[in-house]
């Protein structure tokens, strides 16, 4: 069963970047999920799929991939590109655009 070793992106409720410095390994779906009929839950019987492991580096996840024979794909991060502006910079004389005051 292959497994994703990748850097958590931060989630819709975080304005900083708490949880996103490890990596992480996770397990591909190796059985589909099936759809209950009674009560309408999913479920599966694929146990590994629950299973996340949390690493220091990228290094570290994947020696412990190799070690134990797990066969796996590296995703890199997409980091954000930022642009630092200051308050000052809404009231520059020679800013872009038009100014509408």
């Amino acid at each position: 069963m292959p497994a994703r070793i990748f850097k958590p992106a931060k989630t819709a409720m975080q304005s900083g970047t708490a949880k996103t410095h490890e990596w992480r390994l996770e397990f591909e779906q190796e059985v589909p999920r099936s759809l209950e009929p009674l009560m309408g839950y999913t479920s599966s019987a694929d146990m590994k799929q629950q299973l996340r492991l949390n690493f220091p580096s990228k290094e570290a996840a994947i020696e412990y991939a190799e070690r134990n024979g797990i066969p796996y794909t590296v995703f890199e991060p997409h980091e954000p590109k930022r642009r630092t502006l200051a308050y000052a910079d809404n009231f520059r004389y020679n800013r872009l655009g038009q100014w509408t005051h």
